[in-house]
């Protein structure tokens, strides 16, 4: 059975050439096409479509209002189409918060649309989108910013004040934006501990989720930098396009970013992360593997689990928008423990000994 698609967007050109690329897939078929949110949000209601392809911006009614209407009324797998700009990545972050699954970017010339990379992205981001756990979701409120000490970019580069005790390692791919929110802002502020995190993102994409997180969080989140020294109660998120590995010198756990090959196929790598933090040789190590498709970070904590004392975390099937990076985890036979989304804030606190 063909995975029927809804494509929406207020471009006639890019209606037609987003529908001919996805009926080049034999297993796709566009059940049709919608001019703006109202119409999107009609044609789910009538057509039930296995999964809707929604850009953003469109008159009438625009695609965050369209897709909290959709989560909220007739839940179905969305896949965003979003823009490179600052307020394209914004938006997109917001979509992934109000229930949307994944996004591809636009490319920024129409010459490009049609390439064989455009198709091959869509093509796949329309198979894990199909697989993935849809529920009602009811949109978050707005979160008013939580007032923090002003550190200098500076001073963020500098030393840790006493010895870092604990380093908390979180990988995660499709659904993790929404899921990190269910995680990073439930730790508290004394948390005696630095926070890394790769999530699977393009570049571009990364500072604006650090932004929203840091919003929302009682602990400080930014898109990590070249050269951060690892403090406690910071969050560190890999910007796209980077991996981001842990490195030890006098002045404590650095981070290193770097732009060579991907790494289990993807780059910033949960892998890549894991392989650095095992090399360091410390004991005081929380490994979180969440939501997500493919296997990365499997191997990455295996070899921790094995160079190092460590405690692993994984996200459950349950609670998972994709379970394959969780699975993959737990088939090697190294996580400690499997627990649902909303129990992992406490299962970390309780492996730190709070």
């Amino acid at each position: 059975m063909k995975t029927k698609v809804l494509v929406v967007d207020d471009s006639a050109f890019m209606r037609r050439v987003i529908t001919d690329i996805i009926n080049e897939e034999e297993s796709f078929e566009v059940v049709d096409t919608a001019r703006n949110g109202k119409e999107a949000l009609e044609k789910v209601k009538t057509l039930h479509p296995d999964v809707v392809t929604l850009d953003v911006e469109m008159p009438v009614m625009d695609g965050l209002d369209a897709l909290e209407r959709i989560m909220e009324e007739c839940p179905v797998p969305v896949l965003m189409l979003s823009s490179i700009t600052k307020e394209g990545a914004d938006a997109t972050i917001r979509a992934l918060e109000l229930g949307a699954i994944d996004f591809i970017t636009k490319p920024s010339s129409i010459f490009k649309v049609n390439t064989d990379d455009v198709k091959k992205e869509l093509h796949e981001k329309i198979r894990v989108v199909r697989k993935a756990h849809i529920r009602s979701v009811k949109a978050r409120p707005a979160v008013s910013p939580r007032p923090k000490p002003e550190i200098s970019r500076k001073a963020a580069k500098a030393p840790p004040s006493g010895s870092l005790k604990k380093i908390v390692a979180i990988g995660t791919s499709t659904g993790g934006p929404r899921a990190l929110q269910s995680v990073i802002p439930t730790l508290p502020a004394n948390l005696d501990a630095s926070v890394i995190v790769v999530q699977h993102m393009p570049a571009g994409f990364t500072k604006s989720l650090a932004d929203r997180m840091n919003t929302m969080s009682e602990l400080s989140v930014k898109e990590a930098e070249n050269g951060d020294v690892l403090r406690a109660g910071w969050v560190y998120i890999a910007p796209g396009d980077y991996h981001l590995r842990v490195i030890k010198d006098r002045n404590g756990y650095k981070i290193n970013l770097g732009g060579d090959p991907p790494v289990t196929g993807h780059r910033p790598s949960v892998d890549a992360m894991m392989y650095s933090i095992a090399d360091l040789g410390t004991e005081n190590i929380i490994g979180v593997i969440m939501t997500g498709m493919g296997a990365d970070g499997a191997k990455g904590l295996a070899n921790i689990k094995q160079m190092n004392k460590a405690h692993i975390i994984a996200q459950n099937e349950e609670s998972c928008v994709v379970f394959g990076m969780p699975k993959s985890a737990i088939a090697e036979g190294v996580v400690d423990k499997v627990v649902s989304l909303n129990e992992i804030t406490s299962e970390i606190l309780k492996a730190m000994g709070v």
